[in-house]
Formats: C-alpha cells, sequence, structure tokens
C-alpha cells in the first residue's frame, strides 16, 4: 500500500474507486488500523460514486509509531491529569495533511468512533476541507459525554497479551462484548479479522498514547454548534462503549444534524445495516454538492 508525508509524520493509506470521483475519507476509531473498514465496504462506497481514502492514524499499523514519546502514563491519565504525547487535533491535522499531500482540497469525512472525534475536529478547526460530516459510534468529549456500560469500559483496560495466540484471542473476546444484541458472533469471520489485524500490525503502546489523547480532550459541543456541513449521525442502541445517548448529544449539538439509529446494534457496523448507511451516507454527500455555491 502506499505511504505519504504529511503533517511531519508518515502515513499510510489506501485509495479505492475513480481519483475523478468525489473524496470521501474514512477514519478509523482507537487503537484499530485502516483495515478495520472492510475492503467490501469500501468498494460499495467506491461503487456510489466516491473515490474512498482510508489510512492508518499516527501510532497505529503501518502509520508512524511515536516511540519517542515513550509509554503512557496511564495512571495520570486515569486519575484525571493526562498527559498526552499528542492531542486529538493534531491527529486531525494528520488527516488534513493527507488530503493536503493527495491534492484534495475538500473532501467528504467519515469517522468512527475515535475516528469520530477526529472527523469533528477535522470539521471544526479545518471547515473548509469538509463537504460533509459523518460521525458513527462517537460523541462528544470524555467531560461531555455518557461513560460507557461497565462492561465497555472494562474493554479500555484490558492489559495486552504477550503471545500472538493471545493477542488474537482477545481481540476476539472484545468483539464478543462490543457486538450489538442483533448481531450473532461469528467465530470464524472474527478469527480472520481478528488475525489479520494482528499479524499487519500489533502496537498495543500506540492504542495506550490514543487513549490518553482521548481523556484528555478539551470540550467539543460548542464548537460543533458552528458545524454548517450536513451532518449524519450513526449510532446503535446496544452500544456499551459509546452508549446512544451520546450520538443523540452530538447529533442535538450540530445545527440540522441527521440521527440514525440501528436496534441491536453494538460498537460496531455490521453488514446488516451497510444499505441504510451507505443510502444515508451517499444523502448526505448529496445535501452538501446542493449547498456548494454554483
Amino acid at each position: 500500500m502506499p505511504r505519504l508525508r504529511a503533517n511531519e509524520i508518515d502515513i499510510e493509506y489506501e485509495t479505492f474507486g475513480d481519483p475523478q470521483s468525489p473524496p470521501l475519507l474514512l477514519i478509523m476509531g482507537l487503537g484499530a488500523q485502516m483495515i478495520s473498514w472492510e475492503d467490501e465496504f469500501c468498494s460499495q462506497l467506491a461503487g456510489r460514486g466516491f473515490q474512498v481514502i482510508r489510512f492508518d492514524n499516527r501510532d497505529s499499523g503501518l502509520s508512524t509509531r511515536m516511540e519517542a514519546a515513550g509509554p503512557p502514563d496511564m495512571a495520570a491519565a486515569l486519575s484525571g491529569n493526562p498527559q498526552p504525547a499528542y492531542r486529538l487535533d493534531d491527529m486531525a491535522a494528520d488527516a488534513v495533511g493527507l488530503l493536503d499531500a493527495l491534492g484534495i482540497e475538500a473532501a467528504h469525512v467519515v469517522g468512527a468512533s475515535m475516528g469520530g472525534y477526529i472527523a469533528q475536529l477535522v470539521a471544526i478547526n479545518h471547515s473548509n476541507r469538509v463537504l460533509s460530516l459523518t460521525s458513527i459510534m462517537s460523541g462528544p468529549t470524555m467531560a461531555e459525554r455518557i461513560p460507557p456500560k461497565p462492561e465497555g469500559a472494562a474493554v479500555l483496560m484490558l492489559k495486552p497479551p504477550a503471545t500472538r495466540e493471545e493477542r488474537i484471542e482477545l481481540a476476539m473476546s472484545i468483539r464478543r462484548t462490543l457486538l450489538g444484541s442483533a448481531d450473532p458472533f461469528d467465530e470464524a469471520f472474527e478469527r480472520g479479522r481478528a488475525t489479520r489485524a494482528v499479524d499487519r500490525a500489533y502496537y498495543a503502546v500506540g492504542t495506550g498514547r490514543q487513549l490518553v489523547a482521548v481523556l484528555a480532550a478539551e470540550p467539543r459541543l460548542e464548537r460543533l454548534k458552528k458545524v454548517l456541513v450536513p451532518t449524519l449521525v450513526i449510532h446503535g442502541r446496544d452500544d456499551v462503549l459509546v452508549p446512544v445517548e451520546n450520538g443523540r448529544i452530538m447529533a442535538a449539538a450540530v445545527p440540522g444534524a441527521r440521527l440514525l439509529e440501528f436496534e441491536g446494534m453494538g460498537h460496531d457496523l455490521p453488514r446488516r445495516v451497510w444499505p441504510q448507511v451507505l443510502d444515508a451516507i451517499v444523502a448526505n454527500a448529496r445535501e452538501a454538492s446542493v449547498l456548494q455555491p454554483g
């Protein structure tokens, strides 16, 4: 896969679809690699008329690992005194830097979980670079949000395993916890996905640094009131990590935002909801094109 230098780091990325089509940037969540945006989902988006771009955030996948920052101080972060190696604003600047390096003036931006936080900050800090905004299973900052359910919070505190097999098993255990009630656990599929991620680029220290950045984020709700691009908020009603109330809070903050909730969906984007999600993203993007001058 190609790599570009942007915002003083190397960013691993991949594109789908016609380069002449409107660009759509996918931003993934905490510790997740760009391959968490499934190939078929990206291809289906591209088939609906977009140039789809997915990438590895800093400290995940094959993008730059911020090793000089050292290990995160999780004790300080959890006691209310986070000392981030970087901020979510820096990760938003990474995304914009990637657009710069690709020669893209503005894009439709879609973020999932922590990627939703980053997408919000792209829209807040770099408003002229965003055509439309879609936030999936995300919400406001720690101080403004509804906290995770106990089982969701426990996922964030799990100790990284030492061996490959243990890492794969832990990833599958997390998936079991985060799936919604309408989505049965597919053992073979989840093992394949977990194995692919672990073998490609397992990096728990980077996930820890990203988590500290999330914990250190400054309030966004007031700033979200100034986001004027068409905005779509997607959430599952069974989400134990970022409860659905958080999506509702965010949607209420952004003028004219549309909220799309799915019964039985957890902290996940299951294949059964793809048709509705794809339709909603396309409709949101079309609204943006209507609003463009000329």
